[in-house]
């Protein structure tokens, strides 16, 4: 007579941990940090098209690590609870803490009731009127939510890039310093120094200054720039150098 297969409960949720954190540690590391003029953030990715880092709302950005079609299906699903609240409410009833906890609970339940949960870690972030009020969400593959402050690191090797990142991290610096400083951390992750270019990096903000929609992508010529300042090459700008010339990095996506 065989014996029933038994695994403790505690047994299961261990094991589908496991699995989450060791799929997210396989891909490439992402930073949100707090700056002068509002958030920067910074991820490590190759692809132009398929993207780690998204708006959601006027002041709310998403950036997330791991699987790409699970996090993409959060990213849409954010920006239809934020579209609908938006719609039938005011646009001041979307909040970064609201979406923070609708992917929370999503994120819950599937880790519970799934046989495989999902291989993402997210972050929500809202910039606000002063650097007081920013907001920044982590939120993991269990549906754990953090309240961040200043900075955070996911994927990869978080723990080394959080690191390297308290080093140089300053919350009143320059968007130049700022993404000077999420580099230095990147070029962290595997334990030895490398060279991070432009076509391997995806950056946006969330500009407090900036009218009505506050998410802004920079690249092309203007990423090209503010990395030669990074690294003391010259041709530097100011925050708000060839705004009007690259009005195209301005798109958010959705």
């Amino acid at each position: 007579m065989s014996m029933p297969f038994y695994v403790s409960p505690e047994q299961i949720m261990k094991d589908k941990a496991d699995y989450a954190r060791k799929g997210i540690a396989r891909g490439r590391s992402a930073v949100v940090l707090q700056y002068d003029g509002g958030i920067l953030f910074v991820a490590d990715n190759m692809s132009r098209t398929l993207h780690k880092i998204s708006e959601l709302y006027d002041r709310i950005a998403f950036a997330a690590v791991g699987r790409y079609n699970e996090f993409e299906n959060l990213r849409l699903a954010g920006v239809r609870i934020a579209d609908s609240t938006g719609y039938a409410y005011d646009r001041r009833d979307v909040t970064g803490q609201a979406l923070a906890n609708a992917y929370a609970q999503h994120l819950g339940t599937v880790f519970t009731e799934s046989s495989k949960p999902w291989e993402v870690e997210i972050v929500v972030a809202e910039v606000g009127d002063s650097a007081d009020t920013d907001q920044i969400y982590r939120i993991t593959f269990d549906g754990s939510v953090v309240d961040e402050r200043d900075f955070v690191a996911m994927g990869g090797s978080a723990e080394r890039v959080t690191g390297a990142l308290r080093e140089r991290y300053d919350k009143d610096a320059s968007l130049a310093d700022a993404l000077s400083a999420a580099m230095h951390a990147l070029t962290h992750e595997n334990g030895e120094q490398r060279e991070l270019e432009a076509a391997g990096l995806e950056v946006a903000v969330l500009e407090r200054a900036r009218e009505h929609r506050k998410f802004r992508r920079i690249q092309g010529p203007r990423l090209n720039r503010l990395i030669e300042q990074v690294r003391g090459g010259g041709g530097g700008e100011s925050e708000d150098g060839g705004e009007s010339a690259e009005a195209g990095d301005d798109g958010a996506q959705s």
